[in-house]
């Protein structure tokens, strides 16, 4: 009985049509993390200060039972988070203000890593978006995109993953990572219907971008972006869901989230 509540819980997450509980029950159907954890490692924008964990009490207690408790600090980007569209576009929505529908959808995965890991200012386009309707179909309405670069692999390594390991402001001229062309991105909310659109990396513009032209373009028709997405790899280019909820921030420009696939079985 719990096993089926459980499935049709995330049925009516997920969309009835799109998954069912049979599938979520069925032996071989996998949960894959596509987050990071916070800890000293996390990498964050070279003008961001980064995750801190502040014990506040651990131990026995005079009642003679154990208590943890911590507080901790960070920026609202960094890690895996989401770019929430006010971050860029004023007025659109706050994290706490984007409909849940958004946040959930069928993944798709594009590859651009072979251009990525061989031109670290690589912008992906809208070749290479129609390259994997090619192969695939038309994107499904209501997709997740998610670009692999490649990048994954240098995490937590910063100077490989970001292109500098420095920190301050002079820092953020010498980032070179790749990200999604504007264009691309114009393609993907005027010709598709997109939920949100992610990446392996730690912007959706490319490292030298200067006028954050792609974040513009998707948060003015409130399409959230997450970033530093984590276990590309692990998924198929199509076939599997995705539900990622962010931390609920009134007034939030975006935040840590808890990006989470379904693989089904094979």
């Amino acid at each position: 009985m719990v096993k089926t509540v459980h499935g049709l819980f995330i049925v009516l997450l997920l969309g009835a049509s799109a998954v069912s509980a049979s599938t979520l029950g069925e032996p071989g159907s996998e949960w894959v993390d596509l987050s990071y954890d916070y800890s000293q490692d996390t990498i964050y924008w070279p003008t961001a200060a980064g995750f801190e964990l502040r014990v506040e009490s651990k131990g026995p207690t005079d009642a003679g039972y154990w208590y943890e408790a911590n507080s901790f600090r960070t920026a609202e980007h960094g890690g895996t988070h989401i770019d929430a569209p006010v971050h860029f576009a004023e007025g659109r929505n706050s994290v706490d203000e984007i409909p849940l529908q958004r946040l959930m959808g069928p993944a798709v995965v594009v590859d651009v890593a072979a251009q990525a890991l061989a031109n670290r200012d690589y912008q992906a386009t809208v070749a290479d978006m129609t390259r994997w309707e090619e192969t695939h179909g038309a994107l499904p309405a209501g997709a997740i995109v998610l670009l692999r670069t490649g990048y994954g692999r240098y995490w937590p390594d910063a100077e490989r993953y970001l292109g500098t390991a420095e920190r301050g402001p002079a820092a953020v001229a010498k980032l070179r990572f790749p990200g999604l062309h504007p264009e691309a991105a114009t393609w993907l909310v005027a010709e598709r219907e997109v939920n949100a659109v992610g990446i392996d990396t730690a912007s959706i513009d490319f490292g030298q971008s200067k006028g954050f032209e792609t974040h513009r373009i998707l948060a003015a028709r409130d399409v959230p972006v997450f970033e530093n997405v984590a276990n590309l790899g692990r998924l198929p280019e199509r076939g599997t869901h995705v539900i990622a909820l962010p931390m609920k921030i009134k007034g939030g420009s975006g935040g840590p989230v808890r990006i989470v696939a379904l693989l089904p079985a094979r």
